[in-house]
């Protein structure tokens, strides 16, 4: 007489992690599998029905369905130790992660070369440590601290301003974009088509330079705009006139500007 089929039970948060796995396609291969063992069994198939199924071996389907009886979840997971064991010491590891931001004297910054001499290993081994853990000396950003004494209160105010505007009121975001060069390509593109990309000839005539005067409205994204052959204040308040021209008479302007020369003139 065949023994009863055992039936594996889940919790209907179980079930939705289980279908999740399954779905998902950045799951591996070897965790959807163990997935779907686990909701076919919780179907009422038994394992041998699964093991033909799924292309597997029985001792697999009987090993996860075990392992998630006595665990749910956790189970599924590698017990730790598995896998091949790192081969370079803590310590030398510790110091590439470490010593990454103290490059030595004479050099603005360390090399996978010159960090795998200063340790002792390969740079293989280096370049794979900084990549574990995402760090790319080879790489800058630049930043700039304000030096005006009264910024932190310019800075509230002008978040002050975007977040709760006054009453009637319309706040715009000002910039000019100087030298603008008007280009011309020496001959007419090339369309899009079906297997081609748009193409442009490299070189180019130039027809001199323009700049932008832009005012954002944060609210719509609308921008209102000018060009001029000039970025000095007599273009600014041709500028600032359109502006007036352009928007509600009944709201009041509150204008965000840099502290360009040009906006400053009195």
């Amino acid at each position: 007489m065949a023994r009863p089929v055992s039936l594996v039970e889940l919790t209907d948060e179980e079930r939705t992690e289980l279908q999740r796995r399954v779905r998902a396609p950045t799951t591996s291969q070897r965790d959807g599998l163990r997935a779907r063992v686990v909701l076919l069994r919780a179907q009422g198939m038994s394992e041998k029905a699964v093991a033909a199924q799924l292309g597997t071996s029985l001792p697999t389907v009987s090993l996860w369905s075990r392992r998630f009886e006595e665990q749910g979840l956790a189970g599924l997971g590698d017990k730790p130790g598995r896998g091949r064991k790192p081969w370079l010491p803590a310590e030398k590891v510790r110091k590439v992660v470490e010593e990454v931001t103290q490059p030595p004297r004479g050099r603005r910054r360390w090399s996978v070369r010159t960090m795998a001499k200063a340790t002792g290993i390969s740079h293989d081994s280096v370049h794979r440590i900084w990549r574990a853990n995402d760090l790319k000396p080879h790489l800058t950003r630049t930043f700039k601290l304000s030096r005006d004494p009264e910024f932190e209160r310019k800075f509230w105010d002008v978040i002050g301003l975007y977040l709760a505007p006054p009453e009637r009121a319309l706040v715009l975001c000002c910039d000019e974009k100087s030298q603008c060069q008007a280009l011309e390509r020496t001959q007419p593109a090339l369309p899009l088509g079906i297997g081609h990309i748009r193409t442009k000839t490299h070189d180019y005539i130039r027809h001199g330079t323009i700049t932008l005067f832009a005012a954002l409205n944060y609210l719509d994204g609308k921008i209102l705009s000018r060009t001029e052959v000039r970025h000095t204040h007599v273009e600014w308040l041709r500028f600032l006139k359109q502006l007036e021209r352009e928007t509600p008479p009944a709201v009041d302007l509150h204008l965000i500007v840099d502290n360009y020369g040009t906006p400053q003139a009195p």
